[in-house]
């Protein structure tokens, strides 16, 4: 692979556990978890990966402003102010819709790094998107530099992170002498995933990575994750990923942001055996695609991929 700039953002490698007690629950084959929670930086979970890149980018392009949004309780938001901050630059953030009567804790924390924040005025999560490019046309013409990063992090060079990750996993996997038939990760805006596409198909893992999606209709999803691995594979310079590298499964249940009870399943029994804590949005309803692949004759071993969540978390017990 291609030597890409990196700042130092994640406490790598994060741990791979095996999640015994929640396979007896299931009575499944063996289930492990990489927890991608756990990579040490602010309450980035998955992101910090991503933003390693994307930052360094910034900073090798001279780039003088990040510009990024999503929604109040975006994390990759949180995430970006925090690593905008380490990299010694401002944040503006684009939200959707409006000011919230009570900020979601990500919302605080984006504020409590520095970030400057703007809001749509319109609940359209699309919204976001044409923001950034308005936002980042006002900045230029006064004279400033902005880098702009998608919604999630998820552009090609976003999804390295999670390429760099595979090969992680693919080393923590050889030393437990395991060969997992699947890899199971929700997918949202869908740079996860298609990282982890990208990173398995340039090293011809025989494992499949399955996207929960949470955000999107199925087949739009799985057309996202397939562009954005191609691009990802492109600035590795490895062999690219095909139709059938990419597997999508729907999880958004009664829409996004919403519980399902596959969702809402798996959080409890995953609290209750593992003490793993899993939020509605993104992880509980990819770990219900988990309970629903076992339930269906899935042997295993197979890996959970945690994006992180907590802050998303403690705003749902709050409003418990």
């Amino acid at each position: 692979m291609r030597t890409l700039p990196r700042i130092r953002l994640a406490a790598l490698p994060t741990p791979l556990v095996r999640a015994e007690r929640a396979e007896a629950a299931l009575g499944s084959g063996p289930i492990w978890v990489k927890r991608d929670d756990l990579t040490g930086f602010a309450l980035a979970g998955n992101k910090a990966r991503k933003l390693e890149l994307l930052l360094a980018d910034a900073l090798e392009r001279d780039r003088d402003v990040v510009l990024t949004g999503g929604g109040p309780g975006s994390n990759h938001c949180q995430a970006t102010a925090a690593a905008a901050r380490v990299a010694g630059l401002p944040c503006h953030l684009i939200m959707y819709g409006n000011e919230p009567a009570r900020a979601p804790a990500n919302l605080r924390l984006a504020r409590a790094f520095g970030a400057e924040v703007s809001f749509t005025g319109d609940p359209d999560r699309s919204s976001v998107d044409a923001g950034i490019e308005e936002a980042a046309a006002s900045l230029a013409a006064a004279g400033r530099r902005p880098a702009t990063i998608p919604r999630g992090g998820a552009s090609p060079l976003g999804a390295v992170g999670y390429a760099l990750a595979a090969g992680e996993l693919a080393d923590q996997l050889a030393a437990a002498n395991v060969e997992p038939s699947a890899v199971v990760v929700a997918a949202g805006s869908s740079g996860t995933q298609a990282g982890l596409v990208a990173g398995s198909a340039g090293r011809s893992r025989r494992w499949r990575v399955v996207g929960a999606s949470v955000s999107r209709p199925q087949e739009e999803s799985a057309r996202r994750v397939l562009e954005l691995a191609r691009g990802c594979a492109e600035l590795l310079g490895v062999p690219g990923a095909e139709p059938g590298d990419v597997e999508v499964r729907d999880a958004r249940g009664p829409g996004y942001g919403r519980r399902s009870p596959q969702g809402a399943e798996a959080a409890e029994l995953f609290a209750r055996t593992e003490g793993l804590l899993l939020d509605r949005v993104f992880t509980a309803k990819a770990a219900g695609v988990l309970i629903d692949m076992i339930r269906g004759g899935e042997d295993g071993p197979i890996v959970f991929v945690h994006t992180g969540g907590t802050a998303t978390i403690l705003d749902e017990e709050a409003d418990a």
